[in-house]
């Protein structure tokens, strides 16, 4: 039997969003803490603030005081921790010591950064519905809350900016040390901005290279940029292992830096459990879209905003309100269904329009529906959905649960993935998972991920959308075209399944540590 590999895994995605890599940072997560052959520890750090509290091994004290210092991290996690000016001053200053201290690691190789110990059983409620609740089933809980985790009380965005500041300095960037020590792997959710222990390796689980190769689709430009490509470059000249989300991730990394090709390895994404195939619920369907709609939307971050967008048809009475929702989504209803935050990249201008012109030639009664949250850049894609939202041909939902979600996935008349540019895309996995069908972009990692189980065409011409649209509503063979992608879909969708990818993920890390422990003997 295999020795039991030692894993410490970054959670700080899990604390924010929904799709994308938060969620496939939870069922990661997940499917190792199933795993035998595997120890698994998470580690808490939050992106823009300090997290504080935690033990560490060298202490001493009554389990009250223990429990204090973990509710100080569950504090710290959830926002502002002090209770007056006078701790807020203590805070302040002990924040901008603890800068001065990422700088020395960073610059000069001076001490690092203490991870201190967070158990989970004294807060399994906030643990649970924080970390992992958003993407995992009830049924993975128990498994999730027998692991403890480590504390990294240094921001990440700060780690960042040490290692920025330093190439500024010195001309390459290098970044703080963690102290993982006890750990034979770190797996780190994106290019990390810390090294490690001896004895530790590095694994990057890497999305996608989109900040570095489509930086004019990304938000927060100039800081996401510089930090993904340096803390990459470092990770690589570190002899950090890569496992890739797929094999057009990986090509592009490898583009980048060749020197990777020994120790990066494709390993795809998983599909939750949530979505599997089932019978058409339509009956479901009115409920769902009335029940998730955006409502209005005003722009984060601006101090006197111009205008509030309406993401929801106004009604002057409830029983108007539930009777336009039972004709537009009743029995018979045909509707368009994209599942992604708004971003440039996504592309749901490209689809907006292809609706538009299938609306005018095919199916005046043909709805579109828009499931994600407002990501930024997304002001043309609103402009063009308010009109279309108040006339009752578009809908706009957010925070659609999973079981919900999966209704709609199965319903829709066909799930469209129209990106320019994708890791993974989890939209149509895990539509062809609900027995959906599934027209896609025309760009690598699509085909790599759904093979033949979708309709593909170019994502730059609105034209081609139509023309892919049409041959799975309007065609004389339509629906027979329909019913062989879903039937392809649900069989390429096994391959996402957790207990597909978890072994994949275990050979990997032996394989990582075998080889780390004869390089560092």
């Amino acid at each position: 039997m295999a020795e039991q590999v030692a894993a410490l895994a970054e959670l700080r995605p899990a604390l924010d969003g929904h799709y994308g890599i938060p969620q496939e940072t939870r069922l990661l997560f997940s499917a190792l803490a199933a795993q035998e052959s595997v120890r698994l520890q998470g580690l808490l750090q939050m992106s823009m603030r300090a997290t504080l509290g935690g033990t560490s091994a060298a202490d001493s004290m009554p389990i009250a005081e223990q429990v204090h210092r973990y509710s100080r991290t569950v504090v710290s996690l959830k926002g502002k921790t002090a209770s007056d000016w006078k701790a807020g001053v203590g805070e302040f200053l002990r924040f901008q010591a603890s800068r001065w201290a990422l700088r020395l690691s960073a610059w000069f190789g001076l001490g690092g950064v203490r991870l201190n110990r967070f158990q989970t059983r004294y807060f399994e409620d906030f643990v649970w519905q924080n970390l992992f609740a958003r993407s995992l089933p009830p049924a993975d809980r128990e498994r999730v809350l027998a692991c403890d985790h480590l504390i990294c009380p240094a921001p990440w965005r700060f780690m960042h900016l040490a290692g920025l500041e330093r190439r500024w300095l010195l001309r390459r960037a290098a970044y703080p040390r963690l102290d993982t020590s006890g750990a034979d792997v770190f797996i780190a959710q994106t290019p990390y901005p810390g090294r490690v222990a001896k004895g530790t390796a590095l694994v990057v689980h890497y999305h996608d290279a989109i900040p570095v190769l489509m930086p004019h689709t990304i938000s927060d430009r100039a800081f996401h940029q510089a930090s993904h490509f340096h803390a990459l470059a470092a990770n690589v000249r570190d002899g950090a292992w890569f496992a890739c989300v797929s094999e057009a991730t990986r090509q592009d990394l490898l583009r980048l830096f060749p020197q990777a090709a020994p120790r990066a390895v494709t390993i795809h994404n998983m599909v939750p459990s949530h979505y599997y195939p089932a019978q058409p619920e339509a009956d479901r369907l009115p409920g769902i879209v009335r029940r998730y709609q955006h409502g209005e939307f005003v722009p984060p971050k601006v101090k006197k905003p111009t205008r509030t967008y309406r993401l929801a048809r106004r009604f002057g009475s409830e029983e108007q309100t539930a009777a336009f929702f039972q004709q537009a989504f009743g029995l018979g209803c045909r509707y368009l269904l994209m599942v992604s935050t708004i971003e440039p990249r996504k592309n749901h201008q490209r689809l907006l329009e292809a609706w538009e012109m299938l609306r005018d030639r095919v199916d005046a009664n043909l709805k579109l529906v828009f499931v994600g949250h407002i990501g930024w850049d997304y002001k043309s894609v609103l402009d063009g959905c308010e009109t279309w939202i108040e006339q009752g041909g578009l809908f706009m939902l957010h925070s659609v649960p999973a079981d919900a979600l999966r209704v709609l996935y199965r319903q829709a008349l066909v799930t469209v993935c129209p990106s320019v540019g994708e890791g993974f895309d989890f939209a149509g996995a895990e539509a062809m998972r609900c027995a959906g069908v599934v027209a896609a972009s025309d760009i690598p990692v699509h085909r790599e991920v759904y093979g033949e189980a979708a309709e593909y065409f170019d994502p730059y011409d609105t034209s081609s959308l139509v023309a892919a649209l049409r041959k799975l509503i309007d065609a004389p063979d339509a629906e027979t075209r329909r019913e062989e992608l879903r039937t392809a879909g649900v069989a390429q969708s096994e391959a996402y399944m957790p207990e597909r990818i978890a072994p994949r993920w275990v050979e990997f890390l032996q394989r990582v540590v075998a080889e780390t422990r004869q390089e560092t003997h």
